[in-house]
């Protein structure tokens, strides 16, 4: 499912959530896929992947070098226009993880995501905005596991109990959060309905 039909398709569950819906159906509209690659430099389009172990005890997550914390996998769209795969070839790229099991062809949450000023690869990249689309995914957690040194430091399924103190970054925590919960909320529902 490409980006646009992903934005319309999306439920959202709050007010917040469709607030951030109209805001990526608005610049879809109004910058197509130039809203997909870094030329659009305020703001442009990523995708994320929350990758569940199989008893959804755990997430898998990388120690990301310029945030200094423990993070989820994804990164830009550079063109592609199917946010699931992105969130796939990010997860994959940044963990070495290969058995991936999308949970919904629907993202789980959009997110505005800010992102301050800094350096990568030795070039300054100014302070804008992530268009974030996250997805769900379950995965067996015996898959060989290794870091990607130019984005992260180490690599591992962190306990959902040990989150909060794991992760540094404090405004990624409500999102963790409200991702996980409506993850586990859907789950859930599907094992109720006959």
């Amino acid at each position: 499912m490409d980006y646009r039909e992903a934005a319309r398709q999306f439920v959202p569950q709050t007010r917040e959530d469709a607030a951030v819906r109209q805001i990526f159906l608005d610049v879809i509209r109004q910058w197509g896929d130039v809203s997909l690659t870094r030329e659009c430099a305020l703001f442009h389009f990523t995708s994320s992947a929350m990758v569940f172990d199989e008893s959804f005890s755990h997430v898998l997550m990388a120690y990301h070098n310029i945030y200094q914390s423990w993070a989820w996998t994804g990164g830009h769209c550079d063109g592609e226009t199917w946010p699931l795969q992105t969130a796939m070839r990010e997860a994959r790229e940044e963990t070495g993880i290969r058995i991936l099991h999308p949970l919904s062809p629907l993202p789980v949450s959009l997110d505005i995501l800010p992102v301050a000023a800094h350096e990568k690869r030795g070039r300054y990249v100014p302070p804008h905005l992530h268009l974030s689309f996250c997805y769900s995914f379950c995965a067996p957690q015996d898959q060989p596991l290794r870091e990607r040194p130019e984005e992260n430091s180490s690599v591992g399924w962190v306990p959902l109990k040990e989150l909060h103190s794991r992760v540094t970054e404090a405004e990624m925590l409500p999102i963790y959060d409200k991702i996980i919960c409506r993850t586990l909320l859907e789950l859930r529902a599907a094992k109720e309905t006959p």
